[in-house]
């Protein structure tokens, strides 16, 4: 499996966060507990960091994750509302009770969503059900070749 850029991304955002905040890249990593190289990677747009990494960076640097991956409210998939809330597809998955697959194939928006499902995605990512049902419609019916 190849590892997509993490949508919304904003590496300009991080630099400047993470100067406002006084810190090096290596004050950065340790808080972080990553590699300076990621965080070099990360602000010269040479890579995006994975969403488990990016949550201990925010946590970091005490901001939300919404202050580095700017996604709109209105344009948010489903798996950007999963990345909000800084979990990946594992472990999302295991909290809502379905394989990780499922949940790869619900973010694509190809297979249904029950509401039973969307009630639990809901509760494990602090949003209420119709959040969730807009944002997979919006994975469900984006044009094709449009990434997630």
């Amino acid at each position: 499996m190849t590892r997509r850029p993490l949508r919304g991304f904003d590496r300009e955002r991080l630099i400047d966060l993470r100067t406002k905040k006084g810190y090096t890249r290596g004050d950065l990593a340790r808080f972080a507990e990553v590699s300076v190289a990621a965080v070099r990677a990360w602000e010269s747009g040479q890579a995006t960091p994975q969403v488990d990494r990016l949550a201990r960076v925010v946590k970091a640097l005490e901001v939300p994750m919404s202050e580095l991956v700017r996604i709109p409210p209105h344009e948010r998939y489903l798996g950007d509302l999963r990345v909000q809330a800084g979990l990946t597809q594992p472990q999302l998955a295991l909290e809502v009770g379905i394989s990780t697959a499922s949940l790869s194939s619900l973010e694509l928006g190809e297979t249904s969503l029950r509401e039973a499902i969307a009630e639990r995605l809901a509760k494990a990512l602090g949003v209420d059900t119709a959040e969730i049902r807009a944002a997979y419609e919006r994975s469900r019916t984006r044009p094709p070749g449009t990434p997630v």
